[in-house]
């Protein structure tokens, strides 16, 4: 193994060219000594790891040899691609190429430099295959599409130096998947490609050497690995403001909007410069937003950014901030990454972070100055937030991470990277094979598999194989035995063209503003109907508005008119109760690292001191009306109210998991006679409530608790439930449009999302029937045990806790249960009962659970 390059203490500008070394000087800096370790293992040929906190120079230390190497080199009589750069954002791409072109300009360079992401005009992208740059920065879903046309090996043979940022970030990921199938066949067209990864630090480094190095068939291959000093420890505080007039601090018990603490934050923005504000859902960006202008005397310029606002919004954001001349950006993860600002001098976290390594690379957003700290303020929307910002906070200031969940590569990524392969020319199967091997999520690809994704991007599969539509590959010259696979048709190269990538979003309608009463009929006549475009939203949000209806997006109200073909027609309103769109796969879940801070926080009350007063007397008051969760074990709670039972349970590992986990034990109970007749999750908790009582039932050997949580629920529970479930049907549609089986885009043509939906349910019912094991089941079921379902970390708590289950038979509601009873409402299930439970006031539910007598 591979030990980090050893760094000298002091970096000398007598390692580098006078040039550059002058370069450095007129900016008054010095090369850091990663940078130099970078540059002398580029020279030796070899491919580097740089693990590397913010503001220590990573995007300049990657791009350095390659600087180096295009500065010596001879004027060339016809340009050709010498560094390919990769970026999680395209926003990353084009703030790194600015970037870049100050160190080219100031040394007076001859290198070009362009971008080439979504949003790259056509004929410039057709320009830029004939006339590449030196230095080409992208995305992980253009390169997918340079490699499938058929100059591939023209464009990509000079290709010497490879620079993947951010790679912690898009490693463990489909994105990633597809990525490393794009540099296996990299590895292929350019074959002395020397690649750099730059990363955040990360638990687990050598699953990001792995990454980035073409496997071996036998043993495994890393990269070097180069890691520099730590910055300054960031400053880092929970904040929980005081009510009115001196009032004690106010902590809600329920809620994620943390509207109580939004005069602090606006008051947090008025005293410093810039501040970015993060948010973990686009819906919390816009309500965030809106309420701090309602608090925002002083007119400062706030601004909002998140992925569904037009390209030209976001763009104009980006360039205010480079400016300096915004106060403060409300954001979602589109700005999680390295984009450099360095102006910014405070990270606010509306709600927990979910994850310690989220938190430290939000909070590295700040300065961007390696031996300044970083300043950070975590704002909790509920108390068990409390808890969670406290872990996350005492884990940031240890420099813990979240550890990198063990993956291999999804079979429907495969399909499509093999698709776009017959795209650019016909291949041979065994080759092929060979050379996915070498990607590392697809190390242990086994050969009979990788023979089964091609029948199926061949034909669809046993089930589908008489239907041509699903025929996307053919051989290339069957008569003269030549069996190399080839894309079937024009039709299907154009298809896999406008379809690629793994990134599938719920459908989207366009939002355009026009004037209330001077627009064009809705229905009437197409063509322009001018307005202002300000984004996408979801399809079944619009759905479900009528004319009139007002909501919140891209910082405004927005009154609903109509639709017209695919676009959602809107008018400013002041409607002072708008709705806000919800937006699918927008939350994160509780990482599993942090999740065991929390459990860990509840069992050490010597760590209860950094809380606030009203969350100290919270578990006080718990731990003597009931008892406290434990770090392995897991409490279960029993109590009567309103004539109803409640059985309510703290995994801690997540809404997800949670929502799983009370499906399952709901047709559990249901069968076992306890009429269960709804649940809610939480990201922390799970409450059932039932007509009969399940600890009494467990009392009296009815419902033996051991059993209720047994691992066997993943099981034949789980099989009958995933039959009917339309989660699993939604992760199928997901599966099948990545795989390309059915195209959301079609040329001269858009699907709306029912008409994918339709096409999706019809064939998963048609495999279900005929084909189960099916490869896009299979994939569909992988996904499932770590996507909307989160099936695997249901079973690792479950076989945590075997064995641990503590039960609390109570006369009423615990003081730790009251947060999630305040979610009550929000899923029901059929069983045996199905009257809907009503609502019970907050106030009363809070004075119950904290009575002492």
């Amino acid at each position: 193994m591979n030990k980090p390059a050893s760094l000298a203490a002091e970096a000398h500008d007598d390692a580098l060219p006078p040039l550059f070394a002058r370069w450095f000087a007129s900016r008054g800096w010095h090369p850091r000594a990663h940078q130099l370790a970078l540059a002398a293992l580029a020279a030796e040929g070899k491919s580097a790891l740089l693990i590397a906190p913010t503001g220590a120079g990573k995007t300049l230390a990657g791009f350095l040899p390659s600087l180096l190497d295009l500065a010596s080199r001879a004027t060339p009589k016809k340009r050709a691609l010498h560094t390919l750069y990769i970026s999680p954002l395209k926003a990353l791409a084009v703030d790194v190429k600015r970037n870049l072109e100050m160190p080219v300009a100031e040394m007076g360079l001859d290198i070009s430099i362009e971008t080439r992401t979504g949003d790259t005009p056509q004929n410039r992208r057709q320009r830029q295959r004939r006339e590449p740059p030196d230095i080409l920065m992208t995305t992980p879903e253009q390169l997918a599409l340079l490699l499938s046309y058929p100059d591939a090996h023209e464009f990509f043979g000079s290709l010497t130096h490879l620079v993947l940022d951010e790679l912690h970030a898009l490693a463990n990921s489909k994105r990633g998947d597809l990525l490393s199938l794009g540099l296996a066949r990299l590895a292929k067209l350019a074959p002395g490609l020397r690649r750099t990864g730059l990363s955040a630090t990360v638990a687990e480094p050598d699953a990001l050497r792995r990454f980035l190095m073409p496997q071996a068939p036998d043993g495994e291959t890393l990269s070097e690995i180069v890691v520099a000093p730590p910055g300054a420890l960031p400053e880092i505080s929970v904040l929980t403001p005081a009510g009115e007039e001196g009032e004690d601090v106010r902590i809600p018990w329920s809620g994620h909007s943390a509207r109580h603490a939004l005069p602090a934050v606006y008051e947090a923005i008025r005293a410093n410069r810039t501040v970015l504000v993060f948010v973990n859902t686009r819906s919390q960006a816009e309500f965030v937003f809106q309420e701090l202008w309602r608090l925002n005397e002083d007119a400062l310029p706030i601004a909002l950014h998140h992925g569904s606002l037009s390209p030209e919004a976001r763009r104009k954001v980006e360039a205010a901030m480079s400016a300096g001349t915004l106060r403060a950006v409300v954001c979602t993860s589109t700005l999680d990454l390295g984009i450099d600002w360095g102006e910014v001098d405070l990270v606010v976290n509306m709600g927990a972070p979910k994850g310690a390594s989220r938190l430290l690379q939000r909070i590295g957003r700040a300065n961007h100055r390696l031996d300044d700290p970083s300043r950070a303020v975590l704002v909790p929307a509920n108390r068990f937030e409390v808890l969670e910002c406290e872990a996350a906070r005492a884990a940031a200031l240890e420099g813990a991470q979240d550890g990198m969940v063990a993956r291999t590569g999804a079979l429907d990524v495969l399909a499509q990277h093999i698709l776009g392969c017959a795209c650019s020319a016909p291949f041979d199967p065994d080759e092929l094979y060979e050379e996915v091997r070498s990607a590392a999520p697809y190390h242990s690809l086994t050969r009979e598999e990788f023979g089964k994704v091609v029948d199926f991007v061949s034909t669809g599969g046993y089930a589908l194989k008489n239907y041509d539509r699903f025929a996307r590959l053919r051989p290339n010259a069957k008569a003269e035995g030549d069996m190399r696979l080839r894309a079937a048709s024009p039709a299907v190269i154009q298809q896999y063209r406008m379809n690629v990538g793994t990134i599938v979003e719920a459908p989207m309608l366009k939002v355009r503003m026009v004037k209330r009463g001077g627009r064009r009929p809705i229905g009437g006549p197409g063509g322009n109907r001018g307005g202002r475009y300000l984004g996408e939203i979801e399809e079944y949000f619009i759905d479900q508005l009528a004319p009139g209806d007002t909501f919140l997006f891209a910082g405004h109200i927005l009154r609903f008119e109509g639709l017209a073909e695919t676009e959602a027609l809107v008018t400013k309103s002041n409607d002072p109760s708008p709705m806000i769109p919800s937006y699918y796969g927008g939350k994160f879940p509780l990482s599993t690292y942090l999740a065991a801070r929390v459990r860990r926080l509840f069992a050490h009350r010597e760590e209860w001191q950094a809380l606030p007063a009203p969350v100290r007397e919270w578990l006080e008051i718990q731990a003597w009306r009931s008892v406290l969760p434990g770090e392995t074990n897991l409490l279960v709670e029993t109590f009567p109210r309103a004539d109803k039972f409640y059985l309510v349970c703290y995994p801690f590992e997540g809404r997800l998991a949670h929502q799983t986990l009370g499906m399952l034990l709901t047709r559990r109970l249901d069968r076992a006679g306890a009429r269960p007749l709804g649940f809610v999750a939480s990201e922390y908790s799970l409450a059932i409530w039932c007509l009969r009582d399940p600890g009494m039932m467990h009392e009296r050997h009815e419902l033996p608790l051991g059993e209720l949580f047994a691992e066997d629920m993943l099981g034949d529970d789980l099989d009958a439930w995933l039959a009917e479930s339309s989660l699993l049907k939604r992760t199928f549609r997901d599966c099948a449009i990545i795989s390309g089986l059915i195209e959301r885009r079609y040329p001269g043509m858009e699907k709306s999302g029912r008409q994918v939906t339709f096409s999706s349910d019809l064939i998963y019912n048609v495999l279900r029937e005929h084909e189960p094991d099916h490869i896009l089941l299979r994939a569909t079921y992988n996904d499932a045990a770590t996507g909307l379902l989160d099936v695997g970390r249901v079973a690792d708590m479950l076989k945590r806790v075997k064995g641990r289950i503590l039960l609390k038979r109570l006369d009423r509601v615990s003081p730790l249960a009251v947060p999630v009873l305040l979610d009550i409402g929000k899923v029901s299930v059929d069983g045996e009962a199905n009257e809907a439970l009503l609502s019970e006031a907050a106030d009363d539910l809070i004075a119950e659970a904290t009575r002492l007598v």
